[in-house]
């Protein structure tokens, strides 16, 4: 019994532990996209007529 709770506990911190990396990597990836979308905005500023 308790040799299958170490088992996933193992499997579990290893899978929560991938998540992380995986979110960390989606938010740096979003964060630079919208950085360089304000940065394209910004550049254009004087061709937008309204």
């Amino acid at each position: 019994m308790g040799e299958k709770v170490y088992k996933t506990m193992k499997s579990t911190g290893a899978f929560s532990i991938v998540m992380g990396i995986v979110i960390i990597v989606a938010g740096l990836v979003v964060g630079i996209g919208s950085i360089v979308s304000g940065a394209f905005l910004l550049k254009r500023k004087s061709d937008i007529t309204f």
